[in-house]
């Protein structure tokens, strides 16, 4: 395997580690949900195309602005929900504008400037909760500074601030006892 080969693999493993799979899968299920170009969805996402090409391929791991995982949590939200297939073209693309202008809130006191409040899963507004105010190294350090001494919440913090969102749901529905 050569090194580009390794640096790939590597830094599908610490996304998988980080956003819960690679990045493009995530973006690719966007691709097309959203009937974007990877260019629309960079600009959504407030990317560079090349950027997201890095991403997508396993060039680059990271999201460096917790801003873009915000939006990038934001455009999945609006492409699950059950309503999505129903909206018009026009309503599509003013969420879509909407959510090319939200930042996240951060640690650091970046507000989010979210217009909109979908509806969504209680799974699903735990996870934007968690991943608004922490990125997915943040969520990590976290749960792992409290795993010994509080192991469920360090799982909580995993669950829901890194895992996919079938993982949360699942979580929560055993949490719920259904």
């Amino acid at each position: 395997m050569s090194v580009a080969e390794e640096t790939v693999a590597r830094n599908r493993t610490l996304q998988t580690e980080w956003y819960g799979e690679p990045l493009g899968d995530r973006f690719r299920r966007l691709l097309d949900r959203l009937g974007l170009s990877q260019s629309g969805l960079a600009g959504v996402l407030g990317l560079s195309a090349p950027m997201l090409s890095q991403l997508m391929s396993g060039q680059r791991a990271k999201i460096s602005n917790p801003a873009v995982l915000h939006r990038l949590v934001a455009a999945e939200e609006l492409a699950a929900d059950p309503g999505f297939d129903g909206l018009p073209a026009a309503e599509v693309r003013e969420r879509l504008g909407r959510i090319r202008g939200e930042t996240a809130a951060t640690s650091s006191g970046v507000r989010v400037t979210a217009e909109r409040v979908p509806a969504r899963s209680p799974a699903r507004t735990l996870q934007a909760l968690l991943r608004s105010v922490a990125s997915a190294s943040e969520i990590e350090d976290a749960a792992r500074l409290i795993d010994v001494s509080h192991p469920e919440l360090a799982e909580v913090l995993r669950v829901y601030g890194n895992g996919r969102t079938s993982e949360a749901e699942a979580h929560l529905a055993r949490a719920l006892g259904h």
